[in-house]
């Protein structure tokens, strides 16, 4: 069984920082991709950053040069560090991991807002 859990979210001011953590836990817990995705309220849910274990990275356009995702594979656990916030990056964040041949892991999810 694995369980993704995120931590880290919050209500900051525009400009502000926030780092998400996304810990995986399960004896036999591999994966090919973990990522962010996020979901604001009425769109659908996005990609967000991406990374693998040899630490190849992908960002949405959005967050490029603001975002950085980065991994511990001793501790299994996926980082996003989120700078210069913007109201429009306020949503649910989720952290995924793609580990053929089973079905994706979902974490529970946190809320970021960035407001004023």
């Amino acid at each position: 069984q694995v369980q993704l859990v995120e931590s880290g979210g919050g209500l900051v001011q525009p400009g502000e920082s926030l780092r998400l953590s996304c810990a995986a836990s399960g004896s036999s817990f591999s994966f090919v991709v973990m990522g962010w995705y996020r979901q604001a309220p009425g769109k659908q849910r996005e990609l967000v950053a991406a990374i693998t274990p040899g630490g190849s990275t992908n960002y949405a356009d959005s967050v490029k040069g603001r975002f950085t995702i980065s991994i511990d594979n001793a501790k299994k656990t996926v980082y996003l560090q989120m700078n210069s916030l913007k109201p429009e990056d306020t949503a649910v964040y989720y952290c995924n991991a793609k580990r053929p041949p089973f079905a994706d892991a979902w974490g529970q999810g946190t809320l970021v807002n960035v407001s004023s």
